[in-house]
């Protein structure tokens, strides 16, 4: 569903380049490497003693609480590789490159190289139909178009999507894991000898570590929760930020097309370190270079600005912002559910 943004006012230069000025006035793009020096070692002590917990407790069920605990410790190391990708944290390319493959390989076994080129072809263009890879059609519909004519299984899940969203959000660290072996066997990765032989390590020793410690049935759980946990908790920081909001043309000036596709969610300190930070999801994609703990400063700067040029600023609760991406994967499957019943 393409739905056409109002064009901008007619101004003298550029609507980003005013607010740029601000934001950089305001000392908000420069790094802050005590915040990240905090953050990446709490997130490595919970990491390391996550699996110093799994070999102590051995074989018992208890170990569930531990997959539980490490799939909240793995999202965490996505947040932080998400922020490496946008060379939040380093000066240079190569330190954040290094940490990024540490992280996203070995870490929690994904393509760090496949992962950034994507992500980075979403910030480029985010909701467009045919430019972000985020809303392309694949197991989920998010433009109208693309849900008619769909059967068998396909057109079961996209009739039924908005309900079978976080069910299948269990699966999303398995196909994270799968793309990111077909990157690699496509060739669509810079460093396809390097990436390949970290996953096979973290593979190797994370496969190695449960066989070892847990009974045959004790494993299957334990990937089951802690897979399944991790894609769900994963999925939950990325859904509130564009679903539901309107797809773009591409026509849109860079200020406009951030804004009026992205969506900001309420709360806390405790909301801001759920999310990484991308509950100010309008602020980071205007600007994917700051730091995360700036953004919060950047908000009320960024709003203000929005409320000047007359552009719309959304900002709802958590519940809120999922409740308005399930009413629009609801929307979007209507076409098939009207097709399925015709037939």
């Amino acid at each position: 569903m393409t739905i056409t943004l109002p064009p901008p006012p007619t101004r003298t230069g550029s609507d980003f380049a005013v607010l740029s000025r601000r934001i950089t006035g305001e000392g908000l793009m420069k790094r802050r490497p005590a915040y990240y020096l905090v953050r990446m070692s709490v997130v490595t002590l919970m990491f390391a003693g996550g699996w110093t917990a799994f070999f102590l407790v051995g074989s018992s069920w208890w170990q569930m609480v531990t997959a539980a605990f490490l799939a909240v410790t793995f999202t965490q190391v996505g947040l932080i590789g998400h922020d490496l990708a946008h060379r939040q944290v380093f000066r240079t390319r190569r330190p954040g490159d290094i940490a990024g493959l540490v992280a996203g390989n070995l870490g929690i076994g994904m393509s760090y190289g496949w992962w950034m080129d994507k992500h980075t072809r979403h910030h480029n263009n985010p909701n467009h139909d045919d430019l972000d890879p985020d809303v392309a059609p694949e197991v989920l519909i998010w433009a109208t178009e693309s849900a008619l004519g769909r059967r068998g299984l396909k057109g079961f899940i996209t009739r039924h999507q908005a309900a079978l969203f976080f069910p299948l959000l269990t699966l999303l660290a398995v196909d994270l894991k799968v793309s990111s072996v077909r990157a690699l066997r496509d060739g669509t990765v810079k460093r396809p000898r390097l990436e390949s032989a970290l996953l096979i390590v973290h593979a190797v020793a994370y496969l190695s570590a449960l066989l070892f410690v847990l009974s045959p049935l004790q494993v299957v759980a334990f990937l089951l929760v802690h897979q399944g946990l991790f894609g769900v908790y994963l999925g939950m920081t990325f859904a509130p930020n564009h679903k539901g909001m309107p797809h773009p043309t591409g026509d849109e000036d860079f200020l406009r097309k951030q804004v009026l596709t992205s969506r900001n969610v309420r709360g806390g300190w405790l909301t801001d370190a759920a999310l990484g930070g991308l509950n100010y999801q309008i602020e980071h994609h205007l600007f994917p270079g700051m730091p995360t703990p700036n953004l919060r400063r950047a908000q009320p700067i960024v709003r203000a600005y929005c409320a000047e040029l007359g552009v719309s600023y959304e900002e709802t609760s958590l519940t809120t912002s999922y409740r308005q991406a399930l009413r629009y994967l609801h929307q979007v499957g209507a076409p098939a559910r009207e097709e399925h019943a015709a037939r």
